[in-house]
């Protein structure tokens, strides 16, 4: 059968019934009919078959039939010329495998509740010369800017998703925090899990620290160094995530006593009121660059500029936003 996909389960789906990573992916599939599909075997799960409710594991790969990954009503409607313009204004590298966009802080990479734009749905508008539109291969929280990945082939996003499920694809995030961490340069190793707050009927679910062994507790680790310093009330970071958890470096860096700049959610006012300036309590986290090989074997480091608010932080601070090194080279 020709147009037969297949996509990784990535590290933060790990534990998600297979239904509801369909219901992620794929919003506007009715359920009946993804139903039927999975009862027939075409969604397969690394090849055998698999039921609605079976919880899905890291880096398991799931097939995904022609007319599920057609299925996108928001992306068949032609993207507007202005969203089309936006688009290709964000893309930072382009060749025959892969294109990496700058995404900008609180544009969503996928749909959800009360969400009708974001870049899943804009993907047409970066098709260029390929035949086919290209592929997420991973994720970025909605207010996370930086180097996002995609795929213009099914061939090539299945290789990109297989990087970055075996680690071999280097991240390096940029963040500003409150306060001086002690060491300057460490690695928190501080296991993760997703619990629900507040009364039963208006709670909501966030990443809380877990101790080893706990009910969904998953191993973060995550390598920081200190770039730059404001005093002692701010530090510019460089963060590598070794593990990829859900809001892993927001909620590794709060549980040290450092939140990032910004992140009311988990950093409370303390972070979210740290500039004072309305436009300045965006949250100051950016997917600065990522290095991975390119499927004839070439290396490839991609690089994207802060976006403005920070890139205003920057100058307040008269941090280096052009500083091109790599932080973690001799550590």
């Amino acid at each position: 059968m020709t147009g037969v996909t297949t996509q990784a389960v990535e590290e933060d789906e790990e534990g998600l019934r297979l239904d509801r990573w369909f219901r992620r992916h794929y919003p506007d599939l009715p359920f009946g009919q993804l139903a039927r599909l999975i009862r027939k075997g075409q969604v397969r799960l690394d090849g055998h078959r698999a039921k609605t409710n079976t919880r899905l594991l890291s880096g398991q790969m799931i097939r995904i039939p022609p007319d599920v990954d057609q299925a996108r009503p928001l992306a068949e409607k032609p993207v507007g010329a202005e969203d089309q313009e936006f688009m290709r204004s964000l893309v930072i590298y382009r060749d025959k495998h892969v294109i990496a966009i700058n995404k900008p802080h609180g544009l969503a990479v996928q749909g959800g509740t009360k969400t009708t734009r974001h870049v899943d749905a804009m993907l047409d508008a970066l098709c260029f010369d390929a035949k086919e539109r290209p592929r997420l291969v991973h994720r970025l929280d909605r207010d996370t800017s930086g180097v996002l990945l995609l795929g213009r082939s099914a061939s090539s996003a299945a290789f990109f998703a297989r990087a970055f499920q075996q680690k071999t694809v280097s991240k390096i995030y940029w963040g500003l925090c409150v306060g001086m961490p002690r060491p300057q340069h460490g690695i928190i190793d501080m296991p993760l899990a997703k619990r629900v707050t507040g009364p039963a009927e208006e709670g909501r679910e966030r990443v809380m620290p877990v101790k080893p062994g706990e009910e969904g507790a998953q191993r973060a680790v995550t390598s920081y160094t200190v770039m730059a310093q404001a005093a002692q009330k701010a530090a510019w970071l460089a963060l590598m995530p070794l593990t990829g958890r859900t809001h892993q470096l927001r909620v590794h860096l709060q549980a040290i006593g450092h939140p990032l700049v910004g992140d009311g959610k988990y950093g409370g006012d303390r972070a979210a009121q740290f500039l004072g300036a309305e436009k300045q309590s965006r949250l100051h986290l950016h997917a600065r660059s990522l290095t991975l090989e390119l499927p004839s074997g070439a290396p490839l480091t991609v690089t994207a500029p802060l976006p403005e608010h920070m890139a205003e932080t920057w100058a307040f601070f008269e941090f280096d936003s052009e500083d091109k090194s790599d932080p973690f080279e001799d550590l």
